[in-house]
């Protein structure tokens, strides 16, 4: 399950027990949105309630990362998995973002809202 709510260009995201590709679809349109009428997007992703995912996330957030390497300002993902942490620093390598991971919510945000 994934909860999503945006404000100017900011979009966030929650993924709540598995995350699924269904989820994936309804986040990516959120991000095609805000791409479409903000230009550059921001992400704040909280993962810290994610369970698990199915392996056809890993691979379309992999392709959606190389289509749109361009759209994003910053990119916050919260979460305490050693593993999420990890892949947030490859997925670097396919964005031109900003990208940084937080424990906690307030400093993702403050990281965020700043210029």
């Amino acid at each position: 399950m994934i909860n999503i709510t945006t404000e100017n260009n900011i979009v966030r995201a929650a993924a709540l027990g598995e995350f699924t590709i269904a989820d994936f679809h309804e986040f990516e349109e959120t991000i095609l949105h805000g791409i479409k009428f903000q230009g550059t997007v921001n992400l704040q992703i909280d993962l810290r309630d994610m369970l698990d995912f199915t392996i056809d996330v890993a691979w379309e957030e992999l392709r959606f990362s190389r289509v749109h390497a361009n759209d994003f300002g910053k990119i916050a993902i919260i979460t305490s998995s050693e593993w999420i942490s990890w892949s947030a620093w490859i997925n670097q390598l396919f964005v031109e973002a900003d990208i940084m991971v937080f424990d906690t919510l307030e400093p993702a945000e403050s990281w965020l809202k700043q210029a």
